[in-house]
């Protein structure tokens, strides 16, 4: 546009505008312009602050254009922002459509592990509670192994008390021996899957508690998430919040989320699995133990009956013979009697001989002769003599044998009394106390 007072020059018509858009004829401009215009006049000076009729109405055209460029303008940038809006509105839809689709994707990733994990939590709980029950078995059990135990060993101490010569090693003591090196080997072990039993216990409950606060989590999750699928456009608890699309720099991808939960189960199922196993090895172990040990306890009975089996016959045989000496006792006695009376029976005959010997041998003289009357006496007294010797000697052996048999008589008594206190042992100590040694159910840990 030109400014006031200032020289115009002519200009050639705009190019760009239609004829028949422009206020006034092309003539009129041009005699506002080159030749018919008042530039450069000497009175410029007095209106510069007036415009020319051409600048007037250049100034109108230009503001004609100007005004038709901004309706044109205004047309298209209404058309673009009607778009725009449109378009942002489309796009602002299919963003909250998708956002709500993922919201329900992840409500059902969400579901599934949460379902997971409440199903491991449900069978650990059940698990620990089948292996609580077994380790019960265990304590009982071990408690049960105390009375084969003090038995075992009230056994041993009560046969140490038997006398010589029944202080023997014989096969009950070393049935008593290895039933006790069971019973201690039985308890070592009870007491070792005891504890292994209450470290997979404790395992179980470590686990089921992180899968808990895994399952809490998801819970918490799930619910957000679920309110956050809930929530739309006529809402009225939303607002803003700028801050909330930052990223936080400890949050997780989706694939260590699931990692972390897949890895939460499998440690889980990794332990359930030990304590199946666990509660099988102490099932097995149990009836191992009960049968072992009533296997044991039978072969010690046995042992009990045959040893005292062979002491009542050892018993009887030596009540036979005592008998047998007692008899032949009273018949050596019997017979030394009869030899003393056989030894004074001969004091009479031998007097007389010898008297009648005495008084020959005062005959006088010639008289004093060796006639078979003495030489018979002689004779007799000689006689006479010998069978006193004989039954001497016969009564001296017979009273030797008599107090052999009496010894014998003794050593019997003593023998036969130590059979008795050894099958006293043996059947009304051992075997009476061993009647309650525990039943089979008992040792495996039923009652």
């Amino acid at each position: 546009m030109a400014q006031p007072g200032v020289l115009m020059t002519k200009e050639p018509a705009p190019q760009s505008v239609p004829a028949s858009d422009l206020p006034m004829k092309l003539s009129e401009v041009a005699l506002n312009t080159g030749a018919y215009s008042s530039s450069g006049l000497a009175t410029a000076g007095f209106r510069t602050a007036k415009y020319l009729p051409g600048e007037w109405h250049q100034s109108n055209y230009d503001m004609y254009h100007k005004a038709f460029a901004g309706c044109k303008q205004g047309e298209h940038d209404r058309a673009e922002a009607k778009d725009l809006a449109e378009y942002t509105a489309q796009r602002a839809q299919c963003a909250q459509q998708d956002s709500t689709t993922a919201l329900g994707h992840r409500l059902q990733n969400t579901h599934f592990w949460k379902s997971e994990l409440q199903k491991e939590i449900e069978d650990l709980d059940a698990e620990t509670s089948l292996l609580a029950a077994q380790k019960l078995r265990l304590e009982r059990a071990l408690d049960a192994t105390e009375v084969p135990h003090a038995i075992a060993t009230d056994n041993l101490q009560c046969r140490e008390r038997r006398q010589p010569p029944d202080l023997v090693n014989d096969e009950v003591e070393r049935e008593l021996l290895k039933e006790a090196e069971l019973i201690r080997n039985i308890q070592e072990l009870l007491k070792r899957t005891l504890m292994q039993a209450r470290n997979q216990m404790q395992l179980n409950r470590d686990h089921k508690e992180i899968c808990e606060r895994d399952w809490s989590d998801k819970v918490e999750t799930y619910n957000i998430d679920d309110k956050c699928g809930r929530y739309n456009n006529q809402s009225t608890n939303v607002q803003f919040h700028p801050n909330s699309v930052k990223f936080e720099e400890s949050a997780s991808t989706p694939e260590t989320w699931a990692k972390f939960t897949h890895d939460n189960i499998y440690r889980a199922e990794r332990e359930k699995l030990a304590s199946g196993n666990l509660r099988v090895l102490i099932d097995n172990i149990l009836h191992d133990v009960s049968e072992d040990l009533r296997r044991q306890c039978d072969t010690v009975n046995e042992a009990f009956a045959k040893r005292c089996e062979e002491l009542e016959d050892t018993k009887h045989k030596l009540e036979y013979h005592l008998k047998n000496v007692l008899r032949e006792i009273g018949d050596q006695e019997a017979n030394i009697a009869a030899l003393k009376q056989a030894i004074k029976d001969k004091e009479a005959p031998m007097k007389v001989a010898q008297t009648r010997l005495y008084d020959r041998s005062f005959r006088p003289n010639v008289e004093l002769c060796r006639d078979e009357a003495q030489l018979s006496l002689i004779s007799e007294v000689e006689e006479l003599t010998e069978s006193i010797a004989a039954l001497k000697k016969k009564l001296m052996e017979s009273e030797q044998t008599l107090r052999n048999l009496e010894d014998t008589q003794m050593d019997l008594e003593k023998d036969i009394a130590v059979k008795k206190n050894s099958i006293f042992i043996d059947r009304q100590k051992c075997m009476a106390h061993r009647t309650r040694y525990p039943v089979a159910l008992k040792l495996a840990g039923y009652q």
